[in-house]
């Protein structure tokens, strides 16, 4: 149990370090303007993490006080819209501070003296793995509202690997059953639960992510001007906005594409995987490729399954756990990596960087999966399931390997494209 409560501590830490790093590099204006009305102020998520842990750890599995029992509804994520945030009498960025840091502080104690055991929620330290998670989540969110912030440049971190590898052309995967989704992961959040068995036709599934330079030429031949690509809807999405690009790309006067990133405008980089693209945008260029979007469980069958054993994996290089060699993970770049930087991160099947990077679109609406209980709280998965939600697959470079595995699933409006979302293409194969 030691060792649990160690890893506990790390991702608590960890997680409290990115929060305070995304929250004290901007003055209080900025901690306190809604920089786009998807988003919510900044200062908002850092009560809102704070009062989540309140609720989950020092009420319920501690069984303390209340800190701050006065605040619950104000930050309540399904009594305010994002849109409306910014008119609540929102704690102070001096006043949430303190709050978060309290409840840390009780939180502490609450670790020290739980035997990480015992009823469901409790056992194998899952509560505190689901606050993690959940900060961590935030964190990704908070670092998508700096992206939409306009200002001089206020975080930083080296540019992304360059690519070791050619990482070009198409796996082809053989039909069959696996094992999707996980009963065993213990920090497993419920909708990527419980496993069974799927049967997956064969497809063939691209090795990497699509990449600014496949992109451009989409954009160059005319991808969205033609209403033959994009389906009913993604195309009156298209109009409506008036999409020409990716978000925050733009074209200067000789042809070379540009884009905005965290402050800074630099040229597109070609061989970056492609990010901040809807899911329309994503289904048009793979109709405009020959191909399509991959399902849900295709791109799990891609990461996940081992044909020498016919196991499943936690991560598509195994069981070990993601280092900086494996993925671009946990904001360490403010951007993707070139296809092909990290050739020890791939599959069993030979599938390059389906972790980190970009989230990945796929063509499957957000469903649960057979035996599916909600758990600890209706408000995480169930009233999203069977919405207007496609489903996004593999993480980002913003996102938190405590909140990344081979069964995470994400999930999102099809018009969204504020996340650092890209997609990699599949197809139908014939007899194999």
């Amino acid at each position: 149990m030691e060792k649990l409560r160690s890893t506990v501590e790390n991702v608590l830490t960890r997680s409290r370090a990115r929060s305070a790093a995304l929250t004290e590099c901007v003055d209080e204006r900025d901690l306190l303007a809604q920089h786009s009305p998807l988003m919510s102020p900044l200062i908002w998520d850092l009560a809102h993490i704070g009062n989540q842990e309140e609720l989950w750890l020092v009420r319920d599995v501690g069984g303390r006080e209340a800190v701050r029992q006065d605040i619950d509804e104000l930050y309540d994520a399904f009594k305010h819209s994002r849109s409306s945030r910014p008119s609540l009498p929102l704690l102070s960025p001096e006043e949430a501070r303190s709050y978060v840091a309290t409840v840390r502080e009780k939180v502490w104690d609450v670790l020290s003296a739980s035997p990480l055991d015992g009823r469901r929620l409790e056992r194998d330290g899952f509560a505190f793995g689901m606050v993690a998670q959940h900060e961590q989540q935030h964190d990704e969110t908070m670092l998508a509202t700096h992206q939409l912030r306009r200002g001089p440049a206020v975080l930083h971190a080296p540019a992304a690997p360059r690519a070791q590898i050619r990482a070009q052309g198409e796996v082809i995967i053989g039909g069959g059953e696996f094992s999707m989704g996980t009963t065993l992961d213990p920090w497993a959040l419920d909708n990527e639960r419980p496993a069974h068995s799927r049967y997956v036709s064969a497809f063939a599934i691209d090795i990497a992510p699509v990449t600014n330079a496949q992109y451009v030429e989409f954009i160059a031949d005319g991808g969205y001007e033609r209403p033959e690509l994009w389906s009913e809807r993604g195309w009156a999405h298209r109009q409506d906005e008036g999409l020409r690009a990716p978000q925050f790309w733009d074209r200067d006067a000789d042809g070379t594409w540009w884009r905005r990133a965290f402050g800074v405008t630099a040229p597109v980089r070609p061989d970056q995987p492609v990010v901040h693209v809807c899911f329309y945008e994503a289904e048009a260029y793979a109709r405009w490729a020959g191909k399509r979007l991959p399902t849900e469980a295709e791109w799990e069958k891609a990461a996940r399954f081992d044909p020498s054993t016919r196991t499943v994996r936690k991560y598509p290089w195994g069981e070990s756990e993601p280092t900086e060699a494996h993925a671009n993970l946990g904001q360490r770049h403010l951007e993707p990596a070139d296809v092909g930087a990290y050739p020890i991160g791939a599959s069993a099947l030979g599938v390059q960087q389906l972790i980190g990077d970009v989230w990945e679109w796929t063509s499957s609406d957000f469903e649960p999966y057979p035996g599916f209980e909600p758990f600890p709280y209706a408000e995480y998965s169930e009233v999203f399931l069977r919405g207007d939600y496609k489903v996004l697959r593999g993480g980002s470079f913003g996102t938190d390997e405590v909140a990344c595995r081979g069964t995470f699933r994400n999930w999102d409006h099809p018009i969204r494209r504020q996340i650092f979302s890209g997609f990699r293409c599949a197809r139908d194969v014939q007899g194999v």
